[in-house]
This record gives C-alpha cells, structure tokens and sequence, in this order.
C-alpha cells in the first residue's frame, strides 16, 4: 500500500490554501474586471473615426481632443455604475460627469463609498456639472466637498474652458438654488464668458436638458441657457436626468441626453419628438465626443449586447 510522505502533506496544504486564496482574490476582483460585470460586456475595440478633414494656413489640424460625457452614475445599489467606469478608464480624455453623480443625495459619505472606488482613478479628469440629487445635501456640500475647484465657485457651479480647439462651458441647472434667470448671477456670468471667449466652437453641459422625451421630459426652466447660447452658435450641449440616452438636433443645435452611467435605466413611455434623431433605452454606456477645430465627431459606446449604436461627424 503507497504511504503519502510527511513532508508532502504540508505542501499538499500550502497549495491548497494558494488555490484558494487566488478563487477568494478573483471573486473579489471580479466586479472591476474588464467585460466581468455580470450581464454587461465591455466593448474590445475602443471607437475610432475620421473626422472631416480640413486645413489651416496650409497645415493638417493637431490630433483631436477626447471627451467622454455621461451622467446619473454612482449608486451603492447598481454594478452597472462600475462597468461604466472601467469603461470611462479605458477611454482617453477629459471625462464630462452630467450630474447626478452619486445617489441618492451626493452626501460625503455617499461619494466616498459609491462613487469614488471606481472613479477615483479618473478624478484628476473629470469636470464635473451638478444635478438635482447632489442638492439632497444642503448647498450640495458633499458635491463641492468632492471636486473642489474642479467644480467652480462653492455654491455656484459654473465654470469654462478650451479644450481641443472648442470652449467650453459648464452650468447649474438647479435654478432654484442658484437662479437661471436673465439677469441672475449665473446668466450674467455665462454672457461675460462667451463675450470674452468668442468661440468659433462651442460646447455646453448642465444636467437638466430643455429637450427630452424621456421619463422626465423637457424642462423649459432652462430657456435661458439655449437663448444666450444660441446668440454665440453653440454647437453641442450635453444633459442627463432622464436615465437614457437620446440625440437632439434643434435649430442647427445637436443635444445630446446622456443619463447611462450606472444608476438605472428608464423605459421611455412618450412618443419620441420631432427633433429627435436617435434615442435607447437599452443600454448603459457614454457618450465618447472628438473635438477638433472646426469639427467633432461622436459615438455612443454601450455597454453589453442591446445592438443598439450612434455615431456620426459634425462642423462648427
């Protein structure tokens, strides 16, 4: 009869134990992994398209600038918020963050259990808007806890920059908190901006859309944004609140709803309008934007299998 040596027995154990060890690590990582997440599959080819081409003073354009733009994110209910994240790692570029950003009231601790374990790696390139959630927290202190400057003046929330070759212009939709009004602090802010900028592109994102057909719909209360936009050609305006994703055109003005990032989908129950160019409500994705001077292009990237796709090339 074969006797098992006494000195393999404690190797046999050590090798055990390393085993299980490793499935007890892999259990743990998985959620983070790209294309684990269960019931969502990371795309394996990040996008990539040709942008119109054009030239100036006889030179080629520089190499466009990336922007990945998604809203209504983190949650400690939903994994879907992570998936999204790996995927927002994974591409390059500013990350534009449409409000929303953490549920259910942007509260310190809320940031720091379920938003930052996945978007911590990212911070440094993300510029932030400020939905209705983040205001459950009185002054949206958690959300201007968070961003610091990165979020503008604490209490106000609006801010630009120039990116790519565009300028770009960031807002608080939360008029009852901070006023949208003509003649608010925040509209007299935007036309001293967009005066002293005078940009031959032009990009803005606030949370709240004034066109939707989604759950929530449109919000007319922010008129004045579009109006004082519109006098300076804006191009491209980004939102969330309605958890899903549709593409705008009205009056030469594309706008983009993007409320995928992880919290939850909506089923959209009206009929889509008019203007409406494309819309899901299938999947959880962002919206990944090239910007170059005189041109951009945009592809909605999803994650999992909906089929459903959007993308395309514009000039500004």
């Amino acid at each position: 009869m074969f006797m098992r040596s006494p000195r393999a027995r404690p190797l046999a154990v050590i090798s055990l134990l390393v085993l299980v060890v490793g499935i007890a690590a892999y259990l743990v990582a998985r959620p983070y992994l790209p294309g684990r997440q269960p019931g969502i599959t990371l795309p394996s080819i990040l996008p990539s398209f040709n942008l119109p081409s054009e030239e100036a003073s006889g030179s080629p354009l520089p190499s466009p600038k990336t922007l990945v733009a998604v809203g209504d994110i983190g949650s400690c209910d939903s994994e879907a918020d992570e998936a999204v994240a790996d995927l927002a790692q994974r591409l390059d570029g500013l990350v534009a963050s449409l409000g929303d950003t953490v549920y259910e009231s942007g509260s310190d601790q809320e940031f720091a259990q379920c938003f930052d374990p996945a978007w911590a790696p990212m911070k440094s390139r993300i510029r932030p808007a400020v939905g209705n959630h983040e205001y459950e927290t009185d002054g949206a202190a958690g959300y201007f806890d968070y961003f610091g400057s990165a979020a503008g003046a604490r209490g106000e929330g609006w801010y630009s920059y120039d990116y790519g070759g565009w300028h770009v212009v960031v807002l608080n939709s939360n008029c009852g908190a901070v006023g949208c009004d003509p003649g608010s602090p925040q509209l007299q802010w935007l036309a001293h901006d967009l005066a002293r900028a005078d940009p031959a592109c032009l990009l803005a994102y606030w949370h709240h859309p004034r066109w939707s057909s989604g759950r929530h719909g449109s919000n007319a209360f922010v008129q004045p944004f579009w109006d004082e936009l519109e006098r300076y050609g804006v191009d491209v305006i980004l939102n969330g609140h309605d958890h899903d994703y549709e593409r705008i055109l009205v009056n030469g003005v594309r706008e983009f709803v993007v409320g995928t990032g992880g919290r939850s989908i909506y089923s959209f129950t009206k009929r889509e309008l008019p203007t409406t160019e494309a819309r899901s409500d299938r999947a959880y994705g962002a919206l990944w934007l090239e910007l170059a001077p005189g041109a951009y292009g945009w592809r909605f990237v999803a994650l999992g299998d909906s089929g459903f796709q959007d993308t395309g090339s514009g000039t500004c």
